[in-house]
C-alpha cells in the first residue's frame, strides 16, 4: 500500500483517508460499521469537523478503543477565542480522546496569525502547549488564503479542494506545500459528486506523492471501491482512465459550482449548492433522482430569488451564482418539457 508523509508533521498515512462528513447522513450503527470496516482494512486517517453535526460523535463511538492506532483531524469554525475553546472541548469529548492530531481552522475568510486581533492563532498555540492538539492546520476554498497560510510558516497542514478538475494554480499550490514541507490534505476529490469514476479519481491523485486524499464515504459500496485500490491501484497508464478524465475535464472544468455550501443559507430558501449545478448532476447520476416532485419544487424555488447577491459575494470561487441558478433553472425546465434529451 502506497503511503504519504504529511510534511513536517511526520504523520504517515496510506493513500486512502476517510472523510467523515457524509456519515452524518446515515444512522449511528451504519456509520460505526463503515468506520470499523475502514479501520480493519487499513485506513488510519479520519477527518471530520465540529460543523458536521454528529460525525465526531460517531467517530468516537466507533474508534475510541483504537485511538492510539489512528490519526484524528477535526476543525473549528470559531471566529472568537471563547468559541474556539468551546469547540475544542466539544470535539475532545465527542471523539472520546484527550488530544486531536491535527486541529484545523475551518475555511476562514482570512489567514489567522499571531497579533491579528482575533486571538485565534494564540489559542491554537495554547491548546498545543496544553497537549490537546499536536499540529495546526487550515482548510480553505480560497487560493489566496491558502497560499498565504503556506508561506506564513505558521501551519503544519493545508486542506484544499484537489481533483482532476484542478487548475494549474491548484497544482502549483501542491508544489508550494512541498517546498515548505507542509502536509497537503485533498478534499473534494470527487468534486462534490460530479466525478463519478472513483478509479479515475484515485489514479489521478496517485500521481502526487505529497498529497493525502480524504474520500467522503456514506455507502458501503463506495468504501469497498476505495479499499480495493489500496493493493490494486488504478493507473494513469490505463487509456480508459485517461479518456474518462479528459472527457470530464472538457465537460466540467471552469464555471461550475463545487457544492462547498459557503453561499448558504439563502434568505429565499434556495438550495443553492444543489440547484446551481443541477445541469451537471442530472446528467451524471440517475436522472430520476432529480426529477421527483421534491426536486422540482426545489428547482422552481429559484424563481423566488431576491436578487440580493449574497451568494455571489460569499462564493470563494468568484462565481456569478445568480446567473448560474437561472441557467440551471432554464435547463431544468427544458428537460421537464422534453425539449432537451438526457
Amino acid at each position: 500500500m502506497k503511503t504519504v508523509t504529511l510534511g513536517r508533521t511526520g504523520i504517515v498515512s496510506g493513500k486512502n483517508a476517510f472523510g467523515a462528513l457524509p456519515i452524518q447522513r446515515v444512522d449511528t450503527q451504519t456509520a460505526i460499521r463503515l468506520l470499523r470496516k475502514a479501520y480493519d482494512a487499513g485506513i488510519t486517517f479520519f477527518d471530520t469537523a465540529r460543523a458536521y453535526s454528529d460525525s465526531e460523535e460517531k467517530l468516537g463511538l466507533a474508534l475510541s478503543d483504537v485511538r492510539d492506532k489512528i490519526i484524528l483531524a477535526t476543525k473549528t469554525g470559531a471566529t472568537d477565542v471563547e468559541t474556539f475553546w468551546k469547540h475544542l472541548e466539544q470535539s475532545l469529548t465527542l471523539l472520546r480522546t484527550d488530544h486531536i492530531d491535527i486541529y484545523q481552522f475551518h475555511n476562514p475568510a482570512f489567514c489567522p496569525k499571531p497579533g491579528d486581533g482575533t486571538g485565534l492563532y494564540e489559542a491554537m498555540l495554547e491548546a498545543k502547549a496544553q497537549g490537546k492538539i499536536r499540529f495546526i492546520g487550515l482548510t480553505n476554498h480560497r487560493l489566496n488564503v491558502a497560499e498565504e497560510a503556506v508561506r506564513s510558516g505558521l501551519y503544519d497542514t493545508l486542506q484544499f479542494p484537489f481533483c482532476y478538475l484542478a487548475t494549474e494554480k491548484d497544482i502549483a499550490l501542491v508544489e508550494l506545500c512541498r517546498e515548505h514541507n507542509l502536509g497537503f490534505i485533498c478534499m473534494k476529490g470527487l468534486s462534490g459528486g460530479l466525478i463519478t469514476n472513483s478509479a479515475a479519481a484515485y489514479a489521478w491523485q496517485d500521481q502526487f506523492d505529497n498529497t493525502l486524499p480524504i474520500w467522503g464515504v456514506q455507502r458501503e459500496h463506495e468504501l469497498d471501491e476505495f479499499l480495493s485500490y489500496m493493493n490494486d491501484p488504478p493507473s494513469m497508464d490505463d487509456p480508459q482512465i485517461r479518456a474518462v478524465i479528459e472527457k470530464d475535464r472538457q465537460e466540467l472544468i471552469g464555471n461550475f459550482c463545487r457544492a462547498c455550501g459557503y453561499c448558504m443559507p439563502c434568505p429565499a430558501g434556495i438550495v443553492i449548492n444543489q440547484c446551481a449545478r443541477m445541469s451537471q448532476l442530472i446528467r451524471r447520476s440517475p436522472s430520476a433522482n432529480w426529477l421527483t416532485p421534491q426536486s422540482q419544487a426545489m428547482m422552481l424555488n429559484i424563481e423566488n430569488c431576491l436578487h440580493c447577491d449574497q451568494c455571489k459575494s460569499k462564493c470563494p470561487y468568484g462565481l456569478d451564482t445568480p446567473t448560474l441558478l437561472q441557467q440551471n433553472l432554464e435547463d431544468y425546465k427544458n428537460i421537464l418539457a422534453g425539449k432537451v434529451a438526457l
